[in-house]
């Protein structure tokens, strides 16, 4: 293999010196041709890479050490085997090649199957009833006359695409809680699935791949409403996609030109009122002779029906003064 000195007085000797490719090879012990691949690739280095890496040696075990580190996928990363521990297993069961094609197996396979282990696509044809999707948008509108950013939560049927936008003066549990007793009591019932981005109003923390330390008081709304959560792969805004798409339907539909409104009571009027209309004038991208309203009545049936109203408060931890929770007990108001 050409090394990069060797290449530079190649080069030097042909580009500088003017010295002919029959003096260059006579000097440097080069092959005439390995001159002219030099000179005529303007290269200053070559990368030889195999196409297929031979492994004689280890052949009759690939099999046994993909197993191994298939199941050493499914574990946390800290308790996974490491090359050397790999190495050592597969000695044990005779093998007598060295430690280098182990890891460079081991390697490249980690590279290949990575995402494997964590990473779950979500469907992007859904059955009647099996999931819906939600999101946050931000827009303006004048409202009682002034410029007013209104939080519009977006709540959509995926096999319908039946939504409901509601307007919100911010983005905290108890809206959260609003938009989905809303949205359930618009469609007349909920969803098998939800699926949402990593809201702090729904999701405490992120766990390994799909896994969530979802809020309490989050998993008593969806148990309330018999709907299994399910928190979309960081910075994989496609895995909600309806829903992405449907915040820009709506600001170009809804609040484009800026609305002008007295107040979120009539905000959201015009918002429920928007939403029916489009949805029985829009023809369904999957079932081209229907309306969205049309598939919304098929789909219908296959919601859970709902239960009784939520109480959507939101838990917070505070402290209490003494004389506070005397007043409570009580009934008498402390100066």
């Amino acid at each position: 293999m050409l090394t990069v000195e060797t290449i530079r007085k190649i080069r030097l000797a042909f580009h500088r010196d003017g010295k002919s490719i029959r003096k260059i090879t006579k000097d440097l012990t080069l092959s005439r041709n390995t001159v002219r691949k030099v000179i005529r690739s303007d290269q200053t280095a070559f990368e030889y890479k195999r196409k297929v890496q031979p492994r004689p040696k280890l052949e009759n075990f690939v099999k046994t050490l993909e197993e191994r580190m298939s199941s050493d996928q499914k574990l946390p990363k800290k308790q996974r085997r490491t090359a050397q521990m790999l190495y050592e297993e597969l000695q044990l069961q005779g093998y007598t090649g060295g430690y280098d094609a182990v890891r460079r197996y081991a390697k490249q396979w980690r590279e290949d199957n990575k995402r494997s282990g964590v990473q779950v696509f979500i469907p992007l044809v859904y059955e009647p009833g099996e999931a819906f999707q939600f999101d946050w948008s931000h827009e303006s509108v004048q409202m009682d006359g002034m410029p007013v950013k209104v939080k519009v939560a977006h709540i959509r049927l995926c096999h319908s695409r039946l939504f409901l936008a509601v307007g919100y003066p911010r983005e905290t549990q108890e809206m959260v809680f609003d938009a989905h007793i809303q949205a359930f009591d618009h469609f007349e019932g909920v969803c098998r699935r939800g699926i949402y981005d990593n809201l702090k109003a729904v999701v405490n923390k992120i766990l390994t791949g799909k896994e969530r330390n979802f809020n309490n008081r989050f998993s008593q709304l969806s148990s309330h409403y018999l709907f299994e959560p399910v928190a979309c792969t960081p910075a994989s805004g496609w895995e909600k996609g309806q829903v992405e798409n449907q915040v820009g339907v709506v600001r170009r539909r809804f609040f484009t030109p800026r609305l002008k409104v007295k107040d979120f009571d009539e905000l959201n009027a015009y918002l429920k009122e928007c939403c029916l209309t489009w949805a029985k004038t829009q023809k369904h991208p999957t079932f081209p002779d229907k309306t969205v309203w049309e598939v919304y009545e098929t789909e219908k049936p296959y919601l859970t029906k709902l239960p009784p109203h939520f109480d959507g408060y939101a838990e917070r931890p505070a402290r209490v003064s003494a004389p506070a929770v005397w007043s409570l007990m009580t009934g008498t108001a402390t100066a």
